[in-house]
């Protein structure tokens, strides 16, 4: 039920954190990956050669995900290479810790762009792919709890984040009549190298103390959220955002005096 024996995943940001560790979990389960990075050569060459070593096929292909051609040359690729695509993993994006009476046009946009613009990219190559192909296909975009619990300063994250899962609903709704899926997976706090400096050791003492499992969740962690939702087992489920947060939006504990 949860293989993926013969299927095509496409991976943006696939070249560290969640999106590495998905690409892999998702060639650990048969898929053929192709992926993406942007700055980061290295990285997007150890996760091929993570993928390989388990006897998985992966390409990888560089560009910003900001610009709707990367999303082209991504199934260009995935075509040219497996011969279709059956999943599609939105996932690259970047993180804005900024005061919104600090935020300026250019930051605001170029967090858009790759928070948001990029999600609708994705979501439509890989639609209009699978739809030429036939057969359907499985959608995933990788949110995050602060769209359900906010987090001050990051008000252009939030947004996005949010506009991604009317994204998903939306889609859910148009394109499941064709057989495609469309869903949420919300990461709380992970630890990435997108966290890494946002992360200091307050932060993770407050995270520690809120997340009911007591902990900040591994990458893995989410990734195997992924190939739940990427595999036959999640397929009466569209239009849906599943929190993958350790219970950190259950928490409202304030320490109040027991009577």
């Amino acid at each position: 039920m949860f293989g993926l024996a013969g299927k095509r995943a496409v991976v943006t940001g696939a070249s560290r954190g969640i999106g590495r560790h998905a690409a892999i979990a998702l060639a650990k389960a048969g898929a053929s990956i192709a992926g993406t990075y942007f700055t980061d050569a290295e990285g997007g060459a150890a996760t091929q050669r993570a993928i390989e070593a388990l006897g998985g096929r992966c390409v990888m292909v560089r560009g910003d995900v900001s610009l709707s051609e990367t999303h082209t040359q991504l199934i260009d690729a995935a075509t040219a290479e497996w011969g279709g695509v059956d999943i599609w993993v939105n996932n690259a994006a970047r993180l804005l810790v900024r005061p919104v009476l600090e935020m300026t046009d250019e930051a605001w946009l170029g967090l858009m762009g790759s928070n948001l613009n990029s999600y609708f990219y994705g979501c439509r190559a890989a639609a209009r792919q699978m739809v030429a192909q036939g057969g359907g296909g499985k959608i995933i975009n990788v949110t995050s709890v602060v769209d359900v619990q906010p987090i001050a300063n990051m008000s252009a994250y939030v947004t996005a984040k949010g506009g991604v899962v009317g994204l998903t609903k939306q889609l859910a709704l148009e394109l499941g009549p064709l057989g495609i899926t469309v869903n949420a997976i919300a990461p709380g706090a992970t630890d990435t190298p997108l966290n890494i400096e946002a992360y200091t050791p307050e932060v993770r003492r407050a995270y520690n103390e809120r997340i009911a499992l007591g902990r900040i969740a591994d990458p893995d962690e989410i990734a195997d959220t992924i190939v739940f939702l990427a595999s036959d087992a999640s397929r009466y489920i569209t239009g849906h955002e599943l929190l993958v947060d350790g219970g950190l939006v259950l928490n409202g504990t304030m320490g109040h005096k027991l009577s």
